[in-house]
């Protein structure tokens, strides 16, 4: 079964998608209402193929494709109005896989997904395990280990560990890390990223201490 994530903030199309879909078999289809939520999930989560609205609160579709290119070559494809032959042509530069215009059929768009999984194998989940200093994250099994033991971390934590370990000597700002843990919701306080950063340090231990405090800006990871 192939995992696809719809970013649409239209709740009749990711509606009407979603029910022609979860009809057929190959292709499990998962949701974001918006932007910012969609980068959460792309950022904490693993799929086979992204598919894109381009107007959206948050963060566009174009942005989200950005950032996909920046770590991962798994297949994308556009789902807009948006029909400017310079905006289908932004879409390709950007590395998009396929660009399907509004309104379209539902049983064109499930064979073109799935001719291209096919056709990309992207299936086939290579197994991962994110090390730094004695901290070892296994995505797959959602494991944390520290110097060999397995130590349980908060959801929210386990995110924001995950991503700095991704990103390390990068200094990450207390809004980017709402955005991974929280989907850039605009009523939680940056001041909360900090009690989550005193709590992961606290867990971590003596490796807590990979986890440094830029004033003014965020954390960065080492």
């Amino acid at each position: 079964m192939y995992r696809v994530l719809l970013v649409e903030d239209d709740s009749q199309i990711r509606e009407v998608i979603g029910d022609y879909f979860g009809r057929r078999d190959k292709i499990k289809l998962e949701f974001a209402e918006d932007g910012n939520l969609g980068l959460s999930r792309i950022l904490n989560e693993e799929f086979d193929l992204f598919l894109l609205d381009i107007m959206m609160p948050g963060l566009d579709g174009f942005e989200l494709c950005k950032i996909i290119r920046k770590r991962s070559d798994k297949p994308v494809v556009f789902l807009t109005g948006k029909v400017r032959e310079e905006d289908i042509l932004f879409g390709y530069e950007l590395g998009a896989d396929d660009y399907i215009v509004k309104p379209f059929s539902l049983a064109v768009l499930h064979s073109k997904l799935l001719a291209i999984l096919e056709r990309t194998n992207t299936n086939h989940e290579e197994h991962k395990i994110i090390t730094n200093g004695q901290i070892e994250i296994d995505p797959l099994r959602f494991e944390v280990r520290v110097g060999g033991e397995v130590t349980d971390l908060p959801p929210k934590e386990y995110q924001i560990l995950k991503y700095m370990m991704e990103h390390p000597g990068v200094a990450v700002t207390r809004k980017l890390l709402l955005a991974v843990a929280w989907g850039g919701d605009d009523y939680i306080s940056e001041r909360v990223i900090d009690n989550r950063v005193k709590n992961l340090r606290k867990i971590l231990r003596k490796e807590g201490a990979r986890i440094k405090t830029i004033i003014g800006v965020g954390y960065r990871f080492e």
